[in-house]
């Protein structure tokens, strides 16, 4: 398949500017240069488009006229510096910024961390987001995967609510900030990634109903009217979010796409929509010789999505595994209500690491009927883990954060959870340290319904949790600055021990083959259900790792078969035993078994010596 052009919007040609829109809604586009020398222009209606070169240049800003009597934004617009109800701007395509020698990632060696422009600095912007990039480099994170932010209204908001898919927001620093913090991170040696939203649109500065039927009510979604992937006059729709998909590769250069609730996204078409925009982008990674990947967040617990197109699945590069995270979450806390429910205890957990998806076509209570079905067959690599992320965090009612919950031993422990398992690792910003901000649900929307509504959504949202009080007000300026984050905390106390060890957990898995490798071959699991000690080993190339996790409160004694003869330890949280020093498990003498702290993870290599026997000595 031919990868769609970025044909529409405003695009930069020699004698002026071609302009070219889908608009079969209308009978007659007319395009406005805001400028001196500027007017109306009418564009030439070719089937369902309309286009002209029409004398304008970079900087000038325009709307369209539908019909004579509409004037609205452009819906394929790169920029909206006055924001959502305001005109577009023609912006220059190029990216000039330096990405040094950066040819691309393997998706095995991504270690993701997630972050919200707006909250991760103090300014907010892309440029200040470049500042902290070396922090990253040093915590050793290698794929940032930004929040959305297509524009979207005010200057306040999680990035769910864009309404101009094409336009980086103007208050974060537009086009050419984002092209900076791509091409910074590039030169950093660190992937990025973008979330995108192709289930809806935000509710206000939405302008498309006027051109076309870019959405359906045959499908409904928590956000209303379904994107209209499938009915009549579909394919300018489907066009529209693929060559957006693709302008994000080519103008930005990004490495990959994270499709938000794909779960609302309804196509019954022979072809569905992810199917032909993970091609669409395989191909044109292909065209530029660099990788681009598409990693999709579902709730479905679907392997189709990563089943490969010739084996009748969509083939995207991977997707979120939530279950996981449940799993985690319910054992370290004990909060089982809302759609924890199917979770809880020591059991899931070793159902998530042995296979991924804990609800695989099993009964769940939450739903109140059978859910997913089995991952085991997917390979470990098109699976993304994490304890923390933003809806996990900001979908609570105070957006608090798992540091609120737990002990410095169980947050270490589940960052080892994480980054010793065989899948793709997440980190939401802030939790490597323990930060202590929360991260709430904030908009600055400028409809007062609207805010109404939106408060009254988010009171109803946690009936099912049964907690007590009422969320953060969402408009309220203050509660966005409330989840501003300060990594200067990784620097002292508890916070500072947490953060060493996160660098040193990214550092084995980077460091040693068999943590690297992210599949299930050499992987071995062992779980004792009463004293909930998971043990696991991992063998790679000749080397074997030894990872062993204690969920509960009591400390353990390891004892053979789970392990024996000659370890070199690589990791004890509890700092008992130093990394690098060899001790001889020995089956006849219990003194020298290992002992695991309470929520103590031990990590060691299995030392191979000619002297070295099962039970003997070195």
């Amino acid at each position: 398949m031919q990868f769609p052009p970025f044909d529409i919007g405003a695009t930069p040609v020699p004698g002026g500017v071609n302009f070219r829109v889908w608009a079969p809604a209308v009978s007659r586009v007319e395009v406005e240069i805001l400028a001196a020398a500027g007017g109306k222009f009418l564009l030439q209606q070719d089937g369902d488009y309309f286009q002209g070169i029409v004398a304008a240049a970079v900087g000038d800003d325009y709307w369209y006229w539908l019909d004579g009597t509409l004037r609205r934004p452009d819906p394929a617009s790169r920029s909206q510096p006055q924001g959502v109800h305001g005109p577009s701007r023609i912006i220059d395509p190029a990216f000039p910024e330096k990405e040094g020698e950066w040819a691309g990632i393997a998706l095995d060696a991504c270690i993701f961390y997630e972050l919200h422009i707006g909250t991760f600095t103090p300014a907010g912007t892309f440029d200040a987001a470049i500042d902290r990039l070396p922090y990253l480099r040093e915590l050793g994170v290698t794929a940032l995967q930004i929040m959305p932010v297509a524009q979207f209204p005010g200057e306040r908001n999680w990035g769910y609510d864009g309404v101009y898919p094409f336009a980086p927001q103007a208050s974060y620093g537009g086009a050419a900030g984002l092209k900076r913090l791509v091409a910074a991170c590039h030169r950093q040696g660190m992937a990025i990634f973008l979330d995108v939203v192709y289930n809806h649109l935000g509710p206000e500065g939405n302008y498309l109903h006027a051109f076309g039927p870019y959405f359906t009510d045959r499908y409904r979604t928590p956000w209303g009217d379904a994107v209209n992937f499938d009915g009549a006059e579909s394919d300018g729709v489907r066009h529209y979010f693929i060559a957006n998909a693709c302008y994000w590769l080519r103008e930005y250069h990004f490495d990959g796409l994270r499709l938000d609730a794909v779960h609302g996204i309804f196509d019954f078409s022979a072809c569905h929509i992810l199917s032909e925009l993970t091609e669409a982008v395989h191909a044109l990674a292909a065209e530029r010789g660099r990788p681009a990947y598409v990693i999709a967040e579902s709730d479905l617990n679907d392997p189709c999505l990563v089943i490969d197109r010739q084996h009748g699945g969509f083939g995207l590069d991977a997707q979120w595994c939530d279950d996981f995270h449940h799993a985690l979450r319910t054992l370290l806390t004990g909060d089982c209500s809302g759609y924890y429910l199917d979770f809880g205890g020591f059991a899931p957990l070793v159902k998530s690491f042995r296979a991924g998806f804990v609800m695989a076509g099993d009964y769940s209570r939450y739903r109140r009927r059978r859910h997913g079905a089995s991952s085991a067959e997917i390979p470990p690599r098109q699976l993304l883990v994490f304890s923390s992320n933003h809806d996990q965090v900001g979908n609570r009612m105070r957006g608090e954060r798992l540091s609120e919950h737990l002990s410095l031993p169980q947050l270490q422990l589940a960052a080892a959870t994480v980054l010793l398992s065989p899948y793709l690792p997440l980190l939401f910003m802030g939790e490597e340290y323990g930060e202590i901000a929360p991260f709430p649900y904030f908009i600055s929307h400028g409809d007062a319904e609207l805010v109404a509504a939106v408060r009254q959504g988010r009171n109803d949202e946690f009936l099912p949790f049964a907690w007590q009080g009422h969320p953060p007000d969402p408009q309220a300026e203050s509660t966005f600055l409330s989840a501003k984050i300060d990594p200067g905390q990784h620097r002292q106390g508890e916070q500072q021990v947490l953060f060493t060890f996160y660098g040193e957990l990214i550092r084995l898995r980077k460091e040693c083959p068999p943590l690297a490798q992210l599949d299930r071959a050499g992987m071995e699991i062992h779980a004792d259900e009463d004293e909930q000690l998971l043990a696991i080993t991992r063998r790679a190339g000749g080397d074997e790792i030894l990872c062993f996790f204690n969920y509960s409160d009591q400390s353990r004694v390891l004892r053979p078969p789970l392990l024996v003869g000659a370890l070199q330890v690589l990791l004890d949280s509890a700092g008992h035993s130093p990394p690098g020093q060899k001790v001889v498990v020995n089956s006849a003498h219990p003194e020298t078994f290992p002992t695991l702290a309470p929520f103590g993870v031990l990590v060691y290599r299995q030392i191979v010596d000619v002297q070295s026997t099962a039970g003997g000595e070195i």
